[in-house]
């Protein structure tokens, strides 16, 4: 299989959301004093339930928090600012993450990232994840007017890195959204493993750790 371009996705994917998040919500709890009435750990799994995986929107979220621990003196507005503007400062990478990427890069193989979200916030975590330099193109679903799993923003990205889809790779974490999407262009797909999910997903390939997607693109 000769592998030209690899594409890939962003939270659950490239970002380690999971240990992200939480490491967010731990930082918020102790900034916000309002929430001191509640233990911290309780908070935190709370939110993280109400969260489903970034699949509930922030403001939800903090409503429902703010409203099943009667806290008060403090608005969720103002705590879904503050989640937006700050969550960027706790943003973890996957294991290998860097080795991977610079692997790839010195094979020749162009990188794009294709991310559902909205466009600032989304860049901004995957700027601190300090991967950028790798990265040929980047498209974010609010600034592309796109969102996976629309064919349309795969073709853009192929298009922008000057391949065809036969010879590019995927590599997501929602079995929907970026794998079954970018197998009906066409693209081969790999599923980088997400226990949130079934397991029964078809993939060309599924992997645990970014290290093991070397061989699978290189081989």
């Amino acid at each position: 299989m000769t592998i030209k371009a690899a594409i890939f996705d962003l939270d659950g994917t490239l970002l380690d959301r999971d240990t992200s998040l939480a490491c967010f919500i731990r930082d918020q709890y102790e900034r916000y004093p309002a929430f001191h009435s509640v233990e911290k750990e309780a908070w935190t799994k709370r939110f993280i339930e109400l969260d489903q995986h970034g699949y509930v929107w922030k403001d939800q979220v903090y409503r429902q928090l703010l409203a099943e621990f009667r806290i008060q003196h403090v608005h969720g507005d103002e705590l879904l600012e503050d989640y937006l503007r700050s969550f960027q400062k706790h943003c973890v990478g996957f294991p290998n993450l860097i080795s991977m990427l610079s692997s790839l890069k010195n094979q020749g193989i162009k990188l794009a990232l294709i991310s559902n979200g909205y466009g600032q916030f989304q860049y901004d975590n995957f700027k601190a994840l300090g991967i950028s330099e790798y990265f040929d193109e980047v498209l974010i679903s609010e600034w592309e007017g796109l969102r996976k799993p629309d064919p349309a923003i795969f073709h853009r990205a192929l298009a922008r890195l000057g391949v065809k889809a036969e010879d590019s790779l995927f590599v997501g974490d929602h079995p929907d959204s970026d794998i079954r999407a970018s197998r009906a262009v066409g693209m081969k797909a790999v599923w980088k493993h997400n226990p949130f999910f079934s397991p029964e997903v078809e993939a060309d390939g599924v992997i645990q750790d970014l290290e093991e997607l070397i061989s699978f693109v290189c081989c």
